[in-house]
């Protein structure tokens, strides 16, 4: 009876609190204490174009509506003349809410088109088509398959074939594997984020997607690490690996969203040299997932499980960047991957520091100091080839 009555006083006291902040903000909305000083001035429209499609029957965007009132389009122009357009669903596109465009417009296969959407008080949203190139359909999935399979799987299952070279290199080299890590992973740390704050300014305002970036990253790193420290005891070995292939998994989805929404946009007018470019990029991912089997050699199942987690990710990534495409989702993904890179750096480091004090060296040695420095370099020039 006694362990009822401390239930319920505790559900009073958690619901007497929320009933008094749920009265006082429906006083405040009633009353609108603030109409007086903004009352005089029209509501704040946003709109933000999502989405896509160019087939046989013209152009559809899909628009959100991020602003502090809804958006009633009332004009679509295309090219400097109003066309006409069908919306679904019709009306005014409530806040946060979206709905698609659809413009009967002939557009021309490689031109650019200027698109500006009038609404109902009088504002006018842009958005531009650079280049004009047909939306992959569901035909196009099995090309789109193989460039994930380039992208992704492939460059990491070769940079894994250094692993005898790893084994063969002794203490030294394997202290040197382990830096090289922790250098690969910080570029694609910071990559990873600079590509989510970037994708998170397309957003629609009224998503707050920059904060979200920055929350979302920081919950999965500490997740992941409150799961990979459950027992109490840091990662190493191949519980490691895995961590690392998640990392980089995560990543590499982020990496095919962004190469599928460049397919879909007609952004990847030098798609092979795309493709090409983060093929060499991702080949020293490979090592890094590696590095930490030099002592524990695992069989070649988990060989071939490290590959697919790390590199199937990104044919993912491409067929969901070609297909449903919105900046938010896809800022999203890449914050977990960032949250994920982070731990793994963090266990990495971990594994590095108690290997130099078990041979009584400092963790700042040269070899692991070179090795940092490298994985950094071999990064930032493989990026290069990787077209912005």
């Amino acid at each position: 009876m006694t362990g009822r009555r401390l239930t319920l006083r505790l559900i009073l006291a958690i619901l007497a609190p929320l009933a008094l902040i749920v009265v006082l903000g429906g006083a405040f909305l009633a009353a609108d204490p603030l109409d007086r000083l903004t009352g005089a001035l029209p509501p704040v429209e946003e709109l933000t174009v999502e989405r896509r499609i160019l087939d046989d029957a013209g152009i559809a965007l899909l628009v959100r509506a991020g602003g502090s009132a809804p958006v009633d389009i009332a004009q679509v122009q295309v090219d400097g003349a109003y066309w006409t357009f069908t919306q679904e669903p019709r009306g005014p596109i409530p806040r946060l809410t979206s709905a698609w465009l659809h413009i009967p417009y002939p557009w021309i296969m490689g031109e650019a088109h200027h698109i500006a959407m009038v609404t109902a008080t009088g504002a006018v949203f842009d958005y531009t088509i650079d280049v004009a190139a047909p939306t992959p359909g569901s035909g196009s999935l099995g090309a789109l398959g193989l460039v994930g399979l380039m992208v992704g799987l492939a460059p990491v299952a070769l940079g894994m074939l250094f692993y005898p070279a790893l084994r063969a290199g002794g203490t030294r080299m394997f202290g040197f594997a382990l830096a090289l890590t922790v250098g690969l992973l910080g570029f694609l740390l910071v990559d990873t984020m600079a590509e989510a704050l970037d994708l998170a300014a397309e957003a629609a305002p009224g998503l707050d997607a920059t904060a979200m970036v920055w929350l979302v990253a920081a919950l999965s790193f500490a997740g992941l690490m409150a799961v990979g420290r459950r027992k109490g005891r840091a990662l190493s070995g191949l519980p490691l690996a895995f961590s690392i292939a998640l990392g980089i998994g995560l990543h590499n989805l982020g990496e095919g969203l962004a190469i599928g929404s460049a397919f879909a946009t007609g952004a990847a007018a030098l798609g092979t040299f795309l493709v090409f470019g983060f093929t060499l990029h991702n080949l020293t991912e490979g090592v890094g997932i590696v590095a930490p089997l030099v002592d524990e050699p695992p069989g070649l199942p988990a060989f071939a499980a490290l590959a697919a987690l790390a590199g199937l990710p990104a044919v993912a990534g491409i067929w969901l960047g070609s297909y449903a495409f919105s900046p938010h989702w896809a800022a999203l993904a890449l914050a977990v991957g960032a949250g994920a890179i982070l731990q793994v750096i963090v266990e990495v480091s971990a594994l590095l520091g108690r290997r130099a004090r078990s041979e009584g060296r400092p963790w700042t040695s040269g070899t692991a100091l070179a090795g940092i420095a490298s994985g950094v370099a071999i990064m930032y020039a493989t990026a290069l080839l990787v077209p912005g």
